[in-house]
């Protein structure tokens, strides 16, 4: 797409999704969210940077190839689960640690890294999928 307003606001609402995404997957936990919707909210933003920019200077952004990033994510949600084992309970058991900082009481959890990890598999396998999808197209105007 080659307006001059598409191109010209692309950045600006692709950092205002991922922005977004971040806060839809902190909140899943007790709110509806989660990583799932949430890395489909990122990769809907990396998709339209890729559509306004390219697919070159979409991957340049990214500066780690998106499957990359998927595999990371699989890492990630396995981890959880193997602290829950480690802690002798079963196989992807919620475990919760309290920290303070400041005052303030920050908790941390193994659901909140398994989500992390299906955030960053959706970000990776969907932007993947778009910016292969996208390269393609660029390729069959080019001929």
């Amino acid at each position: 797409m080659n307006t001059v307003i598409f191109k010209t606001a692309a950045p600006v609402l692709t950092a205002l999704m991922l922005v977004f995404s971040i806060f839809v997957l902190l909140r899943g936990h007790n709110e509806p969210g989660g990583g799932f919707i949430g890395g489909l909210i990122g990769a809907s933003g990396l998709a339209i940077y890729g559509i306004a920019a390219g697919v070159d200077a979409c991957r340049r952004a990214l500066r780690v190839h998106p499957i990359v990033l998927a595999g990371l994510g699989v890492v990630l949600a396995a981890i959880a689960g193997f602290i829950s084992l480690a802690a002798e309970v079963p196989f992807l058991t919620g475990l919760w640690w309290i920290f303070e900082f400041e005052g303030t009481e920050i908790a941390l959890s193994t659901p909140l890294i398994f989500d992390i990890g299906v955030y960053a598999v959706v970000v990776g396998a969907v932007g993947t999928i778009a910016l292969s999808l996208e390269g393609e197209e660029g390729e069959e105007e080019d001929d």
